[in-house]
């Protein structure tokens, strides 16, 4: 292993500008992550910032950058799980936070806090493939590869986080995928 102070003469100026090229796009995307994974945004940045410090330390180890944001989001997912096993996650879990919505007659903010209050009940692995699926829109293939899972298990997954976010919900849901 390289100690940590030869690790920035260990990686050449030039890779340091692809590092930043490849990464900067997929930030956003893995901050969205991170927040639906532990429904906390400082938590989530505090987790996409190491997750990038992690991501720059591995890049010379990248292969195929064609798969590069299967690659980062993997390590963003792998430093929320990391998060979410510390003791001071443990000790301070939300509960019934809904960020910046508050119950009014609009439907659409009454619907958010419902759908809020139902992601609770889901697990993180089940938040994080619906947010990869629904939010991002990525391709099941590449939702196995992020979440280092085979193929059936994304379906299945899937299938029954929306028969959980479903039943979870206290009105009718026809506007669930």
């Amino acid at each position: 292993m390289i100690p940590q102070q030869s690790l920035a003469r260990a990686v050449p100026a030039a890779d340091d500008l692809a590092f930043e090229r490849l990464v900067e796009p997929l930030l956003h995307p893995g901050f969205d992550l991170a927040c639906a994974v532990l429904r906390d945004r400082a938590a989530a940045e505090d987790a996409v910032q190491e997750a990038a410090v992690r991501a720059w330390r591995a890049f010379p180890t990248l292969r195929d950058q064609g798969r590069a944001r299967a690659w980062f989001l993997k390590i963003v997912l792998n430093q929320c799980r990391a998060t979410m096993r510390t003791r001071w996650w443990r000790s301070h879990l939300l509960a019934d936070h809904v960020e910046g919505e508050t119950a009014s007659a609009d439907a659409g903010a009454e619907l958010r806090i419902d759908l809020e209050r139902a992601l609770q009940v889901l697990s993180r692995e089940q938040r994080a493939v619906l947010f990869l699926a629904y939010q991002m829109d990525l391709p099941q293939e590449e939702i196995a590869r992020i979440l280092d899972v085979r193929l059936g298990t994304v379906k299945s997954r899937l299938h029954r986080a929306v028969a959980r976010l479903r039943s979870a919900l206290p009105s009718s849901p026809e506007h669930l995928p």
